[in-house]
């Protein structure tokens, strides 16, 4: 399979959010007004001016207190169900990159109204501009990528927790760094690499990262998710409520 890829490799992720600040700054997005809340997750979710994510959670593991980070994005799903599902809506609103696989929401997309993130992204991940009404999430800095460069959050990271390059070369790291891993984190484990092009190596269960580590709505004792089933599946509750 063609296309790009990030490998996010979160046994080395420091939550040091420089990934979470460069795609502020690249992409000229407004800081937002933020508040503790008691976590150093900051803010608390995405939006359409926050497309990057650095999200911690306090778990106890064999009994022993542990951070978890996970730097939540899109996932540049390989079959998009925000595409297929978005456009119903609103033609165009949703194009996908040939060349990279870069899944982009575009200005077409305010005429999407009263959908929930959820009912396109079995993910969580598209949010709309209250001001604007267009749909936005990251758009894998195809402007930078287009160019031969990284996308900013990679450029950034100072420990390889992040990596971007063609996408067979980026699940060959992940096998590869996640059999090494195994030797001290038995439950390591790959989140969805089949289905998307931001492939997370965990060293946990995914539950204790994010609720949408992995893809809410895959059919139970699955571990993939096809197009057919992932239409079928968000398509049923849809109604334009505009």
């Amino acid at each position: 399979m063609s296309g790009k890829a990030f490998f996010i490799d979160l046994s080395r992720c420091t939550a040091c959010r420089g990934c979470q600040v460069a795609c502020k700054q690249w992409k000229n997005l407004p800081a937002e007004q933020t508040r503790n809340v008691g976590t150093h997750q900051n803010p608390q979710d995405l939006s359409a001016k926050t497309l990057k994510l650095v999200r911690f959670e306090e778990r106890t593991i064999d009994g022993k207190l542990k951070w978890l980070f996970f730097p939540e994005q899109c996932r540049h799903c390989v079959e998009p169900s925000c595409m297929y599902i978005a456009n119903m809506y609103a033609p165009g609103s949703v194009r996908k990159d040939e060349k990279t696989g870069a899944v982009v929401f575009t200005e077409a997309s305010k005429d999407i109204k009263g959908v929930d993130p959820l009912d396109m992204c079995p993910y969580n991940i598209p949010r709309r501009d209250p001001e604007t009404g267009i749909w936005n999430k990251c758009n894998m800095c195809e402007d930078r990528v287009a160019e031969g460069m990284l996308p900013s959050c990679v450029l950034t990271c100072p420990t390889g927790a992040m990596n971007f390059g063609d996408r067979d070369d980026m699940l060959e790291m992940a096998r590869s760094r996640l059999k090494k891993l195994k030797k001290t984190r038995p439950g390591a484990r790959l989140a969805d690499p089949d289905d998307v092009r931001v492939i997370y190596l965990l060293e946990y269960g995914p539950e204790t990262y994010s609720e949408f580590t992995v893809a809410k709505a895959r059919p139970k004792g699955r571990t993939t998710f096809s197009r057919r089933e992932m239409f079928a599946g968000l398509a049923k509750p849809l109604r334009n409520k505009a």
